[in-house]
């Protein structure tokens, strides 16, 4: 397939955006890559997206040593914490505010995330929850020192969608059921599915984020 008419450089980024065929667009959904991605890594649950999002998918904005891209600075060592993970989020804010605006004009957008990409979607969510509608995870963790940014439920009334395999040998189970324990903490409405696989979203997972995409859409 020719993607070239859908990668845009805008400013410093570059980015892939699919636009509704037929409709403008009245909502916005970032898709957040992992650590060694870039901005074709999520492009396959674009399909799954209703039609009146304008989907973007950026990609990150360190090089890392193993090629492809990431969302902070450095060597990874140990789990980030919520400031390695400051810069893009004022970068991504700043980029919906200056320039996605032009597309679609929205105050919140939502949030699907793998792996370090979930990350930093939680601690987006964490740190600006006025501005996110809908929380996806797939295969991430939550940042060490997210608990410090809960103080009561600055989640109520949002909704989450989080997706794990029991077989991931890169982000441990148990780090999923921590991002799940964190988001009810702040008053989040979560649904949860984990399922046999490793690092990756199983079939039935997919089903359920479908699901949740579609719902009230």
């Amino acid at each position: 397939m020719n993607t070239e008419k859908d990668i845009h450089e805008i400013g410093n980024w570059i980015l892939r955006m699919r636009h509704p065929h037929d409709q403008e667009p009245s909502r916005l959904l970032l898709l957040l890559h992992g650590w060694t991605g870039d901005e074709n890594s999520m492009w396959i649950f674009t399909p799954r997206v209703p039609d009146n999002y304008l989907v973007v998918s950026p990609r990150g904005m360190y090089p890392t040593s193993l090629g492809g891209y990431g969302w902070r600075a450095g060597e990874i060592d140990g789990w980030s914490k919520i400031s390695d993970f400051t810069e893009a989020i004022e970068a991504l804010l700043s980029l919906i505010d200056s320039e996605i605006v032009s597309y679609v004009a929205v105050k919140q957008f939502s949030l699907m995330g793998f792996s370090q990409g979930a990350a930093l979607s939680y601690a987006m969510t964490l740190m600006y929850p006025q501005r996110i509608d809908k929380l996806l995870g797939i295969s991430g963790f939550m940042p060490e020192d997210a608990e410090d940014y809960v103080e009561g439920e600055e989640l109520q009334g949002k909704t989450a969608f989080v997706a794990h395999g029991r077989m991931d040998d890169i982000v441990p189970i148990k780090k999923a059921r921590k991002v799940v324990n964190v988001l009810k903490q702040a008053g989040a409405e979560v649904t949860y599915c984990e399922d046999d696989v490793g690092h990756k979203l199983s079939s039935s997972c997919f089903r359920g984020l479908n699901h949740y995409l579609v719902r009230d859409s």
